[in-house]
């Protein structure tokens, strides 16, 4: 008898699992390249109840995650859940809602001199920069920092064109999964999202697509500026449409309904922009329920940039 469990045991190519039963499922083929494997090694992880069932691989990983998330003990790490749940989400993440938007972009003029391109890595130390000709819609290739050093050690002499990259040009639906195997399939990191009239809406970097992933890498290079409000002597403000509502409220009280403006809107920009149904053009005022005016000093086509503000109440923790 022990002979004959030996043969069996010996003639078996399927490891045991949990109480001695035999998985049917197929170990994964070396062939099928790294993904092959990596999911085969998923699939040997999951119970034996969810593999036989009709439930997709997907859905059998974020059940598991959530009895992870509800277990008292749980043998994942938080950030190892977060990491698993954000790639699952990448599937159907589209690319416009991880880009820099249009208004923020740092580009140069081809026909620039070479002392304006010195002059914005200074102000703002990008590793690329965006060239275009004639207006930002025609964006014609990318400087990448270490081709303009490289060229500046061996002293010769160039003009922006000769160390310009190509770009990707991709649609604001793309999904983010497929822009980063094309990045990788490519070797260019940078991509420009397009409207359906070839109007550049904003672009997107590896950094950004592995940020959707990890979350924010902020490194010592990071140079963002806090949204500015500036107060006038006539009462009003000049600020900055970026500023999030939670920070002006901060100063001035609560002015904005919880469960209306807060869920529409997170900066002052969008909360004018949400009140007009629209994004209002310059010159414009809005009102606000509570008082308060919003001239816009500052927009185009797709964003607000500067609001000034009328009829502010006192800042908070102010007396007579």
């Amino acid at each position: 008898m022990e002979d004959s469990l030996k043969k069996m045991d010996a003639e078996s190519d399927d490891p045991p699992i949990g109480n001695g039963q035999a998985t049917t499922a197929p170990a994964p083929q070396t062939t099928q390249g790294g993904e092959g494997r990596i999911i085969g090694w998923v699939r040997n992880l999951l119970p034996v109840r969810q593999q036989n069932s009709d439930d997709t691989l997907r859905d059998a990983i974020e059940e598991l995650i959530e009895e992870e998330d509800s277990a008292p003990q749980s043998s994942v790490a938080a950030h190892e859940r977060m990491l698993i749940s954000n790639i699952l989400e990448l599937r159907d993440l589209p690319v416009v809602d991880v880009m820099v938007p249009r208004a923020d972009i740092v580009a140069l003029n081809v026909n620039a001199p070479k002392e304006d391109l010195y002059a914005l890595l200074q102000q703002k130390p990008h590793s690329r920069i965006p060239v275009y000709k004639d207006d930002l819609d025609n964006i014609i290739g990318v400087i990448n920092m270490k081709d303009l050093v490289t060229t500046l050690t061996q002293g010769t002499d160039f003009e922006m064109r000769d160390i310009m990259r190509d770009v990707l040009v991709v649609s604001p639906a793309m999904r983010v999964m497929d822009l980063l195997l094309q990045m990788r399939q490519s070797k260019v990191h940078i991509a420009f999202v397009v409207d359906e009239f070839g109007g550049i809406d904003g672009l997107i970097t590896i950094n950004d697509l592995i940020a959707a992933i990890v979350g924010e890498i902020d490194d010592e290079f990071d140079f963002d500026i806090a949204p500015q409000l500036i107060e006038r002597p006539d009462g009003s403000a000049i600020v900055d449409a970026r500023m999030p509502l939670t920070d002006f409220e901060e100063r001035y009280g609560d002015l904005f309904t919880e469960d209306e403006e807060h869920e529409e809107a997170d900066t002052l920009g969008g909360l004018v922009s949400y009140i007009a149904g629209r994004v209002p053009a310059r010159g414009e005022l809005i009102k606000h329920d509570s008082g308060l005016e919003f001239e816009v000093i500052d927009a185009d086509p797709r964003r607000i940039m500067r609001l000034r503000i009328r009829n502010l109440p006192k800042k908070q923790g102010t007396s007579e």
